[in-house]
């Protein structure tokens, strides 16, 4: 069953942003991955385990998603 993750901008915690485009299933594990976007440079298409994509992070002494919805 594929968890619900709004479609549309997010932001990296490092500044960039990337457009989420699906949510994928792998056939053999059932894990879910995010499909989405670069917004920059050669605008690359990437998969990430949901579960990382969103987790809460931890860098230089603060608490943030890894990824922010934007719009």
């Amino acid at each position: 069953m594929t968890q619900a993750i709004k479609k549309g901008i997010y932001q990296h915690f490092k500044g960039q942003k990337y457009e989420v485009l699906d949510v994928a299933t792998h056939s053999e594990t059932g894990e879910q991955y995010v499909v989405y976007k670069a917004m920059y440079g050669d605008f690359g298409t990437w998969i990430r385990p949901l579960e990382m994509f969103t987790e809460i992070i931890e860098r230089d002494g603060e608490i943030k998603k890894r990824f922010s919805y934007v719009k």
